[in-house]
């Protein structure tokens, strides 16, 4: 997979950047803090996701003294076909979307055709964070991996909002009338998104672990750790629901299912969490990163664009030439770096960003 172009418009810092004729290959982004390389790579990420992995608002996303909206335009290269797509970000309201020229409302359907994966600074806290932050990322890798299955995320969403409303609001004795068909639409969806996730560890984790071996010398396990554990999942699920009642009503929350799961990620037989350094946890959240894109290649047949910004600065210079060693060969990969010496050997384009600006270096 291969983005050929893109062009932004007054998205974050960039008037106006056009890039032709992108290759295959590892891209550098080069250029001082503050200049407008991560608003690249994250414009890039929106013709894939659209939406920014970055912030869930729009309004800083509009440049300043714009018209009122951003542009991203790009199109990208399949083993399907080319794929064009465009999208309006207005400061406010709706995106719009157009994909091959046709209006299109819902991700999951731009998903089925182009995938890219992001690296950020802030997916150290996937590794370092609460257990809630391996949860979103879980249910990321869903949504990237199987586009058409988000619903189940969505749907125990609901059940589980509905749920706990139930429980809030009740103040008579005992348990609130229809809660009985609540737990039962509270088990089915939640067992569907268990065993999602219990997928998602399960195809991400050796990769990852492999990426992280070779980058540091010893093992990265990631294991999946559900709230419910059990061979016939929806049977354990309904006894700890009947187990925990009396809680649930006391404290007036939902007090079991898989909003208290949580990924366990391990470096040296320790929890990556409490006793990683920092170079560790950085390490791990590249790495699980990685470890996504090789998943979404082996389910989607064709590597994913890789979007990695500042991957290196957290890392020894060994390191940091490791990791260069395995994004050769990795189709299309971006790499912002903040100094020249981080230019990974095998760049086959670098690109310098200066106030929004970009040239080839």
């Amino acid at each position: 997979m291969r983005l050929a172009w893109i062009e932004l418009r007054d998205f974050r810092n960039h008037e106006q950047t056009r890039l032709d004729d992108l290759p295959i290959g590892l891209i550098t982004v080069v250029g001082p803090n503050g200049e407008g390389k991560t608003n690249l790579l994250e414009g890039i990420a929106f013709l894939f996701l659209l939406a920014s992995p970055r912030t869930s608002s729009a309004e800083p996303i509009v440049r300043r003294d714009a018209d009122g909206s951003a542009y991203a335009r790009g199109e990208v290269e399949t083993e399907g076909g080319r794929v064009l797509v465009e999208v309006e970000i207005p400061g406010r309201g709706a995106n719009r979307v157009q994909v091959n020229r046709s209006p299109v409302r819902r991700k999951r359907d731009l998903r089925r055709q182009v995938h890219a994966v992001f690296f950020g600074p802030d997916d150290l806290f996937v590794v370092i964070g609460d257990p809630g932050r391996r949860r979103d990322f879980m249910d990321e890798a869903i949504r990237s991996l199987w586009p058409l299955k988000e619903g189940a995320i969505t749907a125990y969403d609901r059940v589980l909002r509905q749920r706990n409303r139930l429980l809030k609001e009740h103040d008579g004795r005992g348990a609130p009338p229809g809660l009985d068909t609540w737990d039962e639409q509270l088990v089915q969806a939640g067992a569907e998104l268990m065993r999602l996730r219990s997928e998602v560890a399960a195809r991400l984790g050796p990769p990852a672990n492999r990426e992280y071996a070779h980058l540091a010398g010893y093992d990265l396990a990631v294991t999946y750790a559900p709230n419910v554990v059990g061979d016939v999942l929806g049977e354990r699920f309904v006894e700890r629901l009947a187990a925990r009642r009396s809680d649930e009503l006391i404290r007036r929350t939902t007090l079991v299912g898989p909003h208290r799961d949580d990924l366990a990620l391990a470096v040296r037989d320790m929890g990556a969490r409490a006793f990683a350094s920092h170079g560790e946890g950085w390490a791990a959240a590249l790495c699980l990163r990685l470890g996504l894109a090789t998943a979404l290649e082996d389910e989607a047949g064709e590597p994913p664009v890789l979007l990695l910004d500042d991957p290196f600065s957290a890392l020894d210079p060994r390191r940091q030439r490791r990791v260069g060693e395995r994004l050769t060969g990795r189709s299309q990969v971006f790499v912002s770096v903040a100094d020249e010496a981080h230019i990974p050997a095998s760049s086959a384009v670098v690109l310098s960003v200066s106030a929004g600006t970009v040239r080839a270096a």
